[in-house]
Formats: C-alpha cells, sequence, structure tokens
C-alpha cells in the first residue's frame, strides 16, 4: 500500500505538527506494471462499488492510424516510455509507451493498468 496523503513537511523542510494520524481513503495501490506476455487481466473492487481491470499481461494492442481506422495487433516490446527509461529494457506498458508492432510504432494511448485494455496510435 502507497500513502498518498500530505507531506509531513513543509516546502522549506519545517515539520507540520499533524493533528490527525492517516486515513484508509489516503492510502493507494500498487501499480500494475503491465508486462507483454499472453493476456492476464485481474478485477479490483473500488469506491462507490465500481471495480478497474487490472491488466497485469498483454501482447495485443487496438492500433488507430492517421484515417480512424482500427486494427488489433500483436505487441513486439517497448522502444521508448518518457514516465520510466528503465521500464523500455523490462517492456512494461504504460499511457505514453512507444510500442514495436508489426504494423509500425505506435504510442499507448490507454492506461492498461485501470483500464484493462492496450489502445495507441500509429506514429506516421
Amino acid at each position: 500500500m502507497k500513502w498518498q496523503g500530505r507531506s509531513r513537511r513543509t516546502y522549506t523542510g519545517a515539520k507540520i505538527k499533524t493533528s490527525r494520524g492517516k486515513r484508509k481513503y489516503e492510502l493507494g495501490r500498487e501499480s500494475a506494471e503491465t508486462h507483454i506476455n499472453d493476456v492476464k487481466r485481474k478485477n479490483v473492487a473500488t469506491r462507490g462499488g465500481n471495480r478497474k481491470v487490472r491488466l497485469l499481461q498483454c501482447n495485443e494492442a487496438n492500433v488507430t492510424n492517421s484515417q480512424g481506422k482500427t486494427q488489433k495487433t500483436t505487441i513486439e516490446n517497448v522502444t521508448g516510455n518518457d514516465a520510466n527509461e528503465h521500464y523500455v529494457r523490462r517492456n512494461i506498458l504504460t499511457k505514453g509507451s512507444v510500442i514495436k508492432t508489426p504494423i509500425g510504432n505506435a504510442i499507448v494511448t490507454s492506461r492498461p493498468g485501470q483500464d484493462g485494455v492496450v489502445n495507441a496510435v500509429l506514429l506516421e
């Protein structure tokens, strides 16, 4: 679990006197870190009776070209990622990852760890 509450220090580094402790709603979950492999999904219960679909592994993407035509293709590997350079060699899919497909390089537009699907736009 990851605590996402307010920092206990000011921007100058001074300690803030806390008037309360941590709350359950301030906790976050670990990221899914979607890898390239056979498709594996997991449902996660969220607030309000809703759910998220965690995409743990995936090897196919819905790629859209500039004319608006979408087709399902396989993902060969990750060639770039502005979020984290180490995700490239580990082949982790996030929003903004550049993936190599048989029809060309594409940039991921969905959030695989939260949407449960990989959508991408072809780079021309």
